[in-house]
C-alpha cells in the first residue's frame, strides 16, 4: 500500500486520509497546549474545579494515552498496559496529576516528542488498515479489534475532548478562555 504520491517538486504528498489525519491531530494538540500557556507549575498543579483534572495532569495524560495507543498499532495487544490491581489503578490516576519533581515545561516537551513519533507513524505506517484485538479490560467488549485508523481516531477524539476540559479548568483557574 503507498503511503503517498511524488508531487512535481520531487516530494511526497500524503494520501488526503492520512493529511487530515495529521491536521487533526495537529489542531486539538494545539488547543490542549494553548490552554496551558502562561502557567506556572503550582498552578498547573491547581484543581479548580470538583473534578479531579489539574491542567498538568491533562498534558501529562494526554501524553501518555497518546503514545500507549501508538505502541499498541506498532507491537500488537502486548503493548497496551491496563490496570488490574489497586497499585495499577494508582498509577494510572497519577498520569492525571503533575507530581512533585515534575514540572509543565516537561510534560509538554514530551507530549511534543510523543506528537513526533505518532505524526511519523501516521505519514509512513504501510497500512492503516492493520488490525489488533484490544486487550481484555472491563472498558473494551470483550473480543474487540481495533485498526491503526480507529485508533488514530480514537486518539483525535480523546484529545479534543480533554481540550475541552482544559479550557474548563483554565478559565475556573484564571478566566482565561481558549476561545472567546
Amino acid at each position: 500500500m503507498t503511503t503517498g504520491t511524488l508531487t512535481s517538486s520531487g516530494t511526497t504528498a500524503l494520501p488526503p486520509e492520512r493529511a487530515d489525519l495529521l491536521e487533526s491531530l495537529a489542531a486539538h494538540r494545539h488547543f490542549l497546549r494553548f490552554t496551558v500557556r502562561g502557567l506556572t507549575d503550582e498552578q498547573a498543579r491547581q484543581r479548580p474545579t470538583a473534578s479531579e483534572l489539574t491542567l498538568g495532569g491533562l498534558i501529562k495524560h494526554v501524553a501518555h494515552q497518546e503514545a500507549n495507543w501508538v505502541r499498541f498499532i506498532v507491537e500488537s495487544t502486548e503493548a497496551m498496559a491496563t490496570p488490574t490491581d489497586a497499585a495499577g489503578f494508582e498509577k494510572w490516576a497519577e498520569e492525571f496529576r503533575l507530581l512533585p519533581g515534575e514540572t509543565l515545561a516537561g510534560v509538554l516537551a514530551e507530549y511534543e516528542e510523543v506528537a513526533a513519533r505518532t505524526d511519523e507513524l501516521v505519514r509512513t505506517l504501510p497500512d492503516i488498515d492493520v488490525s489488533h484485538p484490544l486487550p481484555e479490560a472491563p472498558w473494551f467488549p470483550p473480543g474487540a479489534v481495533r485498526s491503526a485508523r480507529r485508533v488514530l481516531l480514537h486518539v483525535i477524539s480523546e484529545t479534543a475532548q480533554h481540550a475541552g476540559h482544559a479550557d474548563i479548568l483554565r478559565e475556573s483557574l484564571d478566566g482565561q478562555k481558549t476561545m472567546g
